[in-house]
């Protein structure tokens, strides 16, 4: 069975590790200097490489050839070996989903009492640890404070604001961001040529900007699209096909019917999508992404806020389009679009609550 594309380029140094260089410097610096702490904490949005580097921590301090001063695991030691084949018996991934109980910590804290079978560490890292139950945590907070020298933790979890402040201050933090649209454009060049694939470097930008800021999302994404298409060349339109994107044109030209007023314009617009059998609520979000970017533009107009990937024409049109509303007015419109995006999930005619945005903010805009 082929691995799919996360799985087959994740990682194996850090010198391949992309992004969230800040964090990247100091646990290779620690390792290097021999400093290493007992327990890790790494918070922040999923995809962005928590599990990852735990996984290149876990390896690198267990490297059995790795000489003192450096950091780079060697990947060839038997140590290293066992890691990148899922066969460390010494490395425990724990998904706190679905092991969330007291039970299974007094699992864990019995198997940290034994030494390691064959790595130097027994390395435990506990997924999504904010799920773990309050006697759950509670029992981890009293491993984490007097833990034996042979055992590490590596705790991750996309929402550090539910854990317990105690649990949080026995470990070394380090908070994860969101990655870039080049950083993921960088990493995906890379796997398309390894993998000898042709795709446009538009389509590339259309796949990082819609993963969000997660790496992993975007190698999926990458995944579906090589199915997709085939041996064939990889176009931005297939991208679009693919994830029903809305043409940014669509939402620059509705917005011109809001900006001058035309009701009607509007609203046979709207209509005329849904014909075509255009997802409105996906319509309405690019929209509220577009008119975002108008309100940047407009208290900062020197700034590319780049949420949507415009062009520089992209961005002279939507300059042009707010140059005669106020902040306040492009505001209220804001407000009252998510409103009727909101009310659209429960509406029996799905265009309706548009509709009648589109109607409260063009009379709003004459006053």
């Amino acid at each position: 069975m082929n691995l799919v594309l996360y799985r087959k380029y994740r990682p194996k140094t850090f010198s391949e590790f992309i992004g969230q260089e800040h964090i990247v410097q100091t646990i290779t610096n620690a390792i290097a200097a021999g400093q290493t702490s007992h327990a890790y904490l790494f918070s922040g949005p999923r995809g962005t490489g928590k599990t990852t580097l735990a996984r290149l921590l876990a390896r690198a301090i267990n490297c059995q050839k790795r000489k003192q001063g450096e950091f780079e695991p060697c990947n060839q030691c038997p140590a290293c070996q066992e890691i990148n084949a899922n066969r460390a018996v010494d490395l425990i991934e724990i998904d706190a989903a679905s092991h969330r109980g007291i039970d299974d910590i007094r699992d864990l804290r019995n198997g940290i009492r034994f030494v390691p079978n064959s790595l130097k560490y027994k390395v435990f890292i506990v997924d999504e640890c904010h799920q773990l139950s309050k006697d759950a945590a509670n029992a981890l907070l009293k491993t984490l404070e007097e833990p034996p020298p042979h055992a590490v933790f590596i705790l991750a979890t996309t929402e550090v604001h539910k854990m317990i402040p105690t649990i949080i201050s026995r470990c070394q933090r380090f908070d994860f961001r969101r990655l870039t649209v080049p950083e993921i454009v960088k990493k995906m060049e890379f796997i398309s040529k390894e993998e000898g694939l042709k795709i446009e470097k538009a389509a590339l930008n259309l796949i990082a900007q819609s993963a969000r800021g997660s790496l992993r999302d975007a190698e999926s994404l990458l995944d579906q699209a090589l199915i997709y298409c085939g041996q064939r060349e990889i176009k931005s339109q297939d991208i679009k096909d693919l994830l029903g994107l809305v043409e940014i044109k669509q939402v620059a030209d509705f917005t011109d019917f809001i900006v001058k007023k035309e009701t009607a314009g509007a609203v046979n617009f709207l209509n005329e999508l849904a014909d075509k059998g255009m997802n409105l609520q996906e319509f309405v979000k690019t929209f509220i992404n577009y008119l975002r970017e108008g309100l940047i533009l407009k208290i900062a107009p020197n700034q590319n806020p780049g949420n949507l990937g415009l062009t520089k024409e992209e961005i002279k049109k939507l300059k042009e389009q707010i140059q005669n509303l106020s902040q306040k007015k492009i505001l209220n419109t804001l407000e009252t679009f998510l409103d009727a995006a909101n009310k659209m999930k429960y509406s029996p005619i799905p265009q309706l609550p548009i509709e009648l945005a589109i109607v409260e903010v063009t009379e709003s805009l004459n006053d």
